[in-house]
């Protein structure tokens, strides 16, 4: 398949290159199956650096590894110069075009916190393109679309008032909220998306045909049980709920069941396509992972 060109991001989401919005840190070219991950408020794609590597690795004699998509959203990193995105609509809009090269192959979708409802958009646009959506929708960290919580206001605060939340949320590096020029360069986009995120409204009674399986930490104050469950809502397939030890990066804190439950979903949802029959676009994967001053926003807030 040609590789598709790179077109400049406007801030709106019309940034429709699949190499400008999907990275592939550990391409797979016979895969057990594909993972499109969607990050977190603040965070960008090598939050799943981590992941790809591991998942990328057969997990035994005769299996093959998992081809990791992970969505870099606009304004941060080697998108900096383009305009942060501020609504959840518009994120999934220029998803939904970049992921045309695998149209018709058995994406699974993993969404962290606010990557949870880009995934869930992101499919509902691709089922009204008529395009296939994803087998299964894995949603970590985040209350379900229907579910909202009052005090949605960071987005309006003065930049110290983003720090202390996102200081409260013990999600960053306190020392990336100590410097001034870290700062200047990463707050944004991190306002942009609790922007996105603080104002999305689902539609009434949007559901997937597919799958939905919640990933959830038994410590997470952003999500609670009853929050996570009506997710159960949202699809007319199947439903499962996960729940790991942890806080809100409970995926960071202890990776190894986290991988294995993903390994499971693929295995059960994704049979494997092979790549000679529908190959996916070769975009250019980072030779080694980028330094922190440059991953800054890769775990940043936690929404």
């Amino acid at each position: 398949m040609t590789r598709p060109g790179v077109s400049a991001g406007d801030g709106t989401g019309s940034g429709t290159g699949a190499d400008l919005w999907i990275r592939r840190f550990h391409p797979v070219a016979d895969p057990a199956g594909r993972l499109v991950c969607f990050p977190h408020a603040g965070g960008s794609a090598p939050f799943f650096f981590p992941l790809s590597q591991e998942l990328s690795a057969p997990a035994g004699p005769g299996r093959r590894g998992v081809d990791v998509l992970a969505v870099q959203y606009p304004g941060r990193q080697d998108r900096l110069g383009e305009p942060a995105v501020t609504s959840i609509a518009g994120l999934a809009e220029g998803i939904a075009t970049a992921l045309r090269p695998w149209a018709g192959e058995p994406l699974t979708f993993f969404g962290h916190s606010m990557g949870a409802v880009v995934a869930f958009e992101v499919a509902l646009r691709l089922r009204a393109r008529g395009q296939d959506g994803p087998v299964c929708l894995i949603a970590s960290g985040r209350r379900a679309p229907s579910r909202y919580r009052q005090r949605q206001d960071v987005h309006r605060r003065d930049d110290a008032g983003i720090v202390a939340e996102l200081r409260q949320l013990a999600g960053t590096d306190p020392r990336l909220l100590g410097d001034e020029e870290i700062l200047r360069m990463i707050l944004p986009a991190i306002r942009a998306d609790y922007t996105a995120v603080e104002t999305y409204r689902s539609q009434p009674g949007a559901v997937l045909p597919c799958p939905v399986t919640v990933f959830t930490g038994d410590a997470d104050p952003q999500v609670t049980l009853d929050e996570a469950q009506a997710w159960r809502e949202h699809t007319t397939a199947g439903f499962d709920l996960r729940v790991f030890p942890g806080g809100h990066f409970y995926l960071a804190e202890d990776p190894g069941p986290v991988i294995a439950a993903i390994r499971a979903e693929l295995a059960a949802r994704a049979p494997a396509v092979p790549a000679s029959a529908v190959p996916g676009p070769a975009v250019p994967a980072p030779a080694v992972p980028e330094p922190p001053s440059q991953a800054a926003s890769s775990r940043t807030s936690a929404r």
